[in-house]
């Protein structure tokens, strides 16, 4: 008898800690985790007319160290507005709201306050806490202010085309817009019913049930890989060109060509997400994915890594450069139309030669040379998480003839967007692995929960000869053939390879004879990648070449990020004797 009194003790007794051990985790989620969203919604059923607040993740840009720093957040603040039919004294309103509200428009104040029996009339949003405090405080009877939030952006124009903004869109609901607000907009949104009412009907009826809820829903940050002093960096310098260029768009990339991790990616012209509503439509698309380009002769690297990977040449193969050569009846010249006569797979790189790449597509043959631009993802969308991305306009390598593979060859012909053509070049640096480009790296949930985002695993395009080989013939060109040598940096090996491509006339056909687009990429170190840099221009004023427009940049920012990031030189410098 004794011993089932103490075994239905023991059992109460185990009840009672489950029991208190739930209402204890379920005070820490109403405490701790979602604290701030009940103080905001105790608040609001005193001073609100609405139930709802804006509830979102924020999103975060990831600095070098870890550290984290807002680029999505939430602000706090009011909504002013008069009860129209509570008002007594509108001058009173009127004269202690135009003291906090310097910009008030008075006779549409006093018109709205005349309105007897309207129970609303909004005067202006987003007001600071403090002007909110103050409203309240003065307890005029009909001017109230009530609790708001909003999505806010504290970089401002700080890389707003991959951010994006929460906006109404075409609908009446706030969702993101463009970016990153729009790629991650379930994740990021917290579900209105996501705060129980009654706190013990809640802990009952979850027995069995996770009390923290799931780490796989609505409600996250966003932990991204763009890094802020990079992007700075990187905006600043497309601003410095655009302003010495005067070009229509510029834009730059910069990702570990290891992970695919994009440490800062930008254009111009650009917007302010803070004041999207003086921001042109027409700059809202982001053209890093969303629009594609003929890229000209930075493809050329790419052909040369096809060719060694085929194996119908190697770096110490010849060929006769004649100037020009008729393929399909169509003539494919140097440009300057200049034959070099016999020379070595090397001058195809550093004198930038069509016919040279002429000469390696037709050694390869048009099914090869197709076979290679798909490995390199060129005729395919990437999968980056930004909304949007444009396909690739390849349809011409469904005929037959050499003569497109020719032109693709050199990067006429075909056009992607600047995501897809870094991500092709980036395998150069990451022994011949095609590498997903991401942003996102990872969401965090409320409670401390997180989710690694996952990505595509690495797929070779080329074998790690053909990648190295390659990446040799680029450093030489740095070395010896970029601005005559000028652009050697002594002890980084640094590959590289300019562009100049025709831009095409979509009104009479063929290639506008005065509009290029240049585009520069380059890798370091070398033979150890960790970053790949991309820039490209539409249409600059004043220089025919992108060597002249991108090289100086190109450097700065070699410098720069050696500098930021400590990048131990790969190579001694040459020294002289004294």
């Amino acid at each position: 008898m004794r011993a089932k009194f103490i075994f239905r003790i023991r059992i109460i007794a185990i009840l009672l800690v489950l029991c208190t051990a739930g209402m204890l985790a379920k005070l820490y989620l109403v405490q701790i985790v979602h604290g701030g969203e009940y103080r905001e919604q105790a608040e609001n059923q005193h001073i609100t007319p609405s139930a709802h607040v804006l509830d979102r993740g924020t999103i975060y840009f990831s600095e070098r160290d870890g550290s984290l720093i807002s680029a999505a957040t939430l602000t706090n603040g009011y909504t002013v507005a008069l009860v129209p039919r509570a008002v007594k004294d509108s001058a009173l309103a009127l004269s202690v709201a135009s003291d906090l509200i310097p910009d008030i428009d008075r006779e549409t104040f006093l018109a709205k306050a005349a309105k007897a029996d309207d129970p609303y009339e909004e005067i202006g949003r987003q007001y600071s806490e403090d002007i909110g405090s103050a409203i309240l405080a003065a307890a005029v009877p009909g001017l109230e202010a009530y609790r708001e939030r909003w999505r806010s952006y504290p970089g401002d124009e700080l890389a707003a085309h991959e951010v994006g903004f929460l906006g109404f869109g075409n609908g009446t609901e706030l969702t993101g817009q463009y970016g990153l607000e729009r790629a991650y907009d379930a994740q990021l949104t917290k579900p209105t019913s996501g705060l129980k009412i009654n706190f013990f009907a809640d802990l009952f009826t979850n027995v069995g049930g996770s009390l923290f809820g799931s780490d796989d829903g609505p409600g996250a940050d966003l932990i991204t890989s763009i890094e802020p002093s990079v992007q700075a960096f990187i905006e600043d310098e497309l601003l410095l060109y655009q302003r010495e260029w005067n070009a229509k768009t510029v834009g730059a990339i910069v990702l570990d060509p290891k992970t695919g991790e994009v440490l800062a990616m930008a254009s111009r012209p650009t917007f302010n997400p803070n004041d999207i509503k003086n921001a042109r439509p027409d700059v809202l698309a982001n053209p890093m994915v969303e629009r594609v380009y003929e890229f000209g002769s930075i493809a050329k690297p790419l052909t040369m890594a096809a060719a060694l990977d085929a194996g119908v040449v190697v770096q110490s193969s010849t060929y006769t450069d004649t100037g020009s050569v008729q393929i399909d009846g169509k003539t494919i010249s140097n440009f300057d139309k200049r034959a070099r006569g016999v020379v070595p797979m090397q001058e195809i790189l550093s004198q930038s030669l069509n016919v040279g790449i002429a000469h390696l597509v037709q050694k390869m043959g048009a099914d090869t040379a197709k076979e290679y631009l798909s490995a390199f993802g060129l005729t395919e969308e990437t999968g980056v998480d930004l909304p949007g991305e444009a396909s690739p306009l390849v349809s011409n390598l469904e005929s037959p003839r050499t003569l497109e593979f020719v032109t693709a060859g050199f990067g006429q012909g075909i056009a992607v967007t600047p995501i897809a053509m870094a991500r092709a070049l980036a395998a150069l640096a990451n022994g011949g692995q095609l590498v997903a480009p991401h942003l996102g790296i990872e969401l965090k949930y409320p409670g401390g929960a997180t989710r690694s985002i996952g990505w595509a695993p690495p797929r070779a395009a080329v074998q790690p000869a053909a990648a190295e080989v390659t990446t040799r013939m680029l450093v030489e060109v740095v070395d010896t053939a970029l601005k005559n040598g000028k652009a050697k940096v002594p002890e980084m090996s640094i590959a590289a390879k300019t562009g100049t491509a025709q831009i095409a006339d979509p009104v009479h056909g063929g290639y506008y004879a005065d509009r290029y687009l240049h585009s520069f990429f380059g890798y370091f170190p070398a033979y150890d990648a960790r970053f790949l840099i991309f820039f490209f221009a539409v249409e600059p004023v004043g220089a025919q070449y992108a060597s002249d427009t991108w090289t100086l940049p190109f450097k700065r920012t070699v410098s720069f990020l050696t500098t930021y990031y400590q990048v131990p030189p790969d190579r001694a410098p040459i020294t002289t004797a004294p």
